[in-house]
């Protein structure tokens, strides 16, 4: 019986540590169906490339389901902005404006694509 549970002591560990560090911060951090962006592929980058334009559709953190210019859990250093604004939930370490479990009916939506001018 010891040798069993320590095979499962050792599965569980092994499973923690291949668990990415951001993905486990919160329960919503993961993307569920009815929050993905059905506009983005399975493959999509988890973050959005350094020259997107804020407010664009580029500008999106997939892992976390926000604009990836107002993404404080993946850059920190937002936090002190949202704070000074009074938009800050202290209970859930995030944008109030972003706040799933204090407002469960908040849609947070990818912008749409530009179409190409032609």
């Amino acid at each position: 019986m010891k040798k069993q549970s320590s095979v499962v002591h050792l599965s569980l560990a092994l499973m923690l540590s291949l668990t990415p560090a951001c993905k486990s911060d919160s329960p919503s951090s993961a993307a569920t169906p009815a929050t993905a962006d059905p506009n983005t592929s399975a493959m999509a980058a988890p973050h959005a490339p350094p020259h997107a334009e804020p407010g664009s559709h580029e500008d999106w953190c997939e892992e976390h389901q926000v604009p990836e210019s107002q993404c404080t859990r993946c850059n920190p250093s937002l936090v002190a902005a949202f704070k000074a604004t009074g938009d800050w939930c202290e209970e859930h370490g995030v944008p109030e404006s972003q706040c799933l479990r204090c407002n469960p009916a908040l849609k947070i939506e990818r912008p749409p694509k530009k179409e190409n001018a032609q």
